[in-house]
């Protein structure tokens, strides 16, 4: 099993997820977080004072799969929270030891 964690632009969001649902991922958690890379922040004019914004608003996205749909997954995260520009994100993968469905007691895949 996998873990994938990947910070994406929020108006991505919308694509991103309905591609995941396209290759079968049955669920995801969505994190509002700041941050910066190569973008570095920007400066913004604000009642006639310009100031920095270090962080950047993005949108983490974790999601636990099987390890046969990860390239799938990969791949799907890639084309939709693509713009072609610096700040698309990233993609972290993580191996997932054990998994249980607090609910039913259901361990590994079949908690999936």
């Amino acid at each position: 099993m996998k873990f994938v964690s990947a910070i994406i632009k929020p108006f991505k969001l919308d694509e991103v997820r309905e591609a995941l649902s396209n290759i079968g991922v049955q669920g995801i958690t969505v994190t509002e977080v700041k941050g910066f890379g190569r973008q570095k922040g920007h400066t913004e004019l604000y009642r006639g004072a310009e100031y920095v914004v270090d962080f950047l608003p993005k949108v983490k996205l974790e999601v636990a799969i099987k390890d046969e749909l990860l390239d799938q997954v990969v791949d799907a995260i890639e084309k939709s929270a693509a713009t072609g520009k610096i700040g698309d994100g990233k993609i972290f993968i993580f191996n997932l030891e054990q998994v249980y469905r607090i609910r039913t007691g259901e361990t590994g895949e079949e908690a999936l």
